[in-house]
């Protein structure tokens, strides 16, 4: 495990590059005492479209297999299994019976974010190999209780989240072109999520499971949009910037979305060490045919842009070297943390992952208060 990393302590940054630099796969049979045909036992908790999506990843993986569903509405199940291509799974609909499961490896915990803190906790106590979509928490009382799990973990499980940028080959060359000084230093930086609404509300007699079940409608729920999906872009600056920002501004409102309890458009400009001003814009109201998503590092000799899409960077007039992805790079970060499951390299990445969702949360402070958030004064984490 990576040494213990606060507020205090700012990350490197590093952290994950190493584990993804080679997949090296040893028999089965050496890591697990298995048969040699044995494969790493996946439970899923979270049938939804993410956690179906994630699962059948693994599930195409020869080196794992799906034994287990569970969600709170077994109606989800026929529909995961068609998506992960899995048939006869076992299924729950209470979590700490899947965790109980002696032949579960690995879960996969991709259920609405607020659920993220106590199931994580859960599951490192079961001594399970975890991956925990993002964000860690919704809130700094959940992010703390993450961070006080992932300190008590078991050193031989690896704990994952869902910060899939940090596992794409195009992510690491940009971070290793710019750690290498290739476009100077870094003087400037922004990142955007401008897209299209990815939710469609759906009706439910009973108020309960209509929250529940759109739960990324209310902000308690899934954080608000800077904290359930922007927080991608904000790990990446976290990553790439060194550090974690000392305060931020911002304003945000609802223009479409009028009916839903989270915000539709937001802008905040975060300031990092050494006065580095960092604008952040983010919305869900683009029509379909437009989208922009991805960060921009400018240097004093060039340029690199980053997404899912592809690395570009700008070395000067007429000099573009262009770097497409081969695919969804959710790929490379479960087939890492596969990897490192049968290399028994494990690692630990919650303090790093609620750091990042710690950025988010911050951003949000300062939308819903109208003033300078500051990371000492409104997310003050304990550590």
């Amino acid at each position: 495990m990576k040494p213990e990393t606060t507020r205090r302590n700012f990350l490197s940054g590093a952290t994950g590059a190493a584990a993804v630099s080679a997949f090296t796969i040893v028999a089965p049979q050496l890591v697990r005492g298995a048969q040699a045909n044995s494969q790493i036992a996946v439970g899923l908790i979270g049938c939804g479209n993410r956690g179906s999506y994630d699962a059948s990843i693994v599930q195409a993986d020869p080196r794992a297999r799906v034994m287990a569903l569970c969600d709170k509405f077994p109606d989800q199940f026929d529909h995961s299994e068609t998506v992960i291509k899995s048939r006869n799974t076992r299924k729950y609909t209470d979590f700490e019976k899947l965790l109980a499961a002696p032949d579960i490896d690995a879960v996969f915990i991709t259920t609405p974010p607020f659920e993220h803190p106590r199931m994580l906790e859960a599951a490192i106590q079961a001594r399970k190999n975890i991956y925990c979509e993002k964000p860690i928490g919704v809130d700094v009382p959940g992010v703390e209780r993450a961070i006080a799990a992932g300190r008590k973990a078991d050193k031989s499980k690896d704990i994952a989240v869902g910060f899939q940028q940090r596992y794409g080959p195009e992510y690491l060359e940009a971070y290793k072109r710019i750690q290498e000084g290739q476009i100077g230093e870094v003087v400037n930086a922004r990142a955007f999520w401008i897209a299209n609404d990815p939710f469609q509300r759906k009706p439910y007699s009973d108020p309960a499971v209509e929250k529940l079940r759109n739960w990324f409608c209310y902000h308690e729920l899934s954080g608000d949009i800077i904290t359930e999906q922007d927080c991608h872009n904000l790990d990446v600056l976290h990553w790439f910037l060194n550090g974690l920002p000392v305060s931020a501004v911002g304003r945000g409102n609802k223009k479409v979305r009028k009916n839903f309890d989270i915000l539709d458009n937001l802008t905040v400009i975060y300031r990092f060490p050494n006065d580095m001003f960092v604008n952040f814009e983010a919305n869900q109201l683009t029509p379909r045919g437009f989208r922009k998503v991805g960060e921009e590092f400018t240097g004093t000799k060039g340029t690199i842009a980053t997404s899912r899409e592809r690395m570009t960077h700008y070395k000067g007039p007429g000099q573009v070297d262009d770097m497409p992805t081969k695919h969804d790079i959710t790929i490379d970060s479960i087939s890492a943390f596969l990897t490192r499951i049968l290399n028994r390299t494990p690692d630990n990445v919650v303090e790093r992952s609620a750091l990042s969702t710690c950025i988010a949360l911050l951003g949000r402070t300062a939308i819903y208060t109208s003033r300078e958030a500051t990371w000492k004064g409104d997310i003050g984490i304990n550590s």
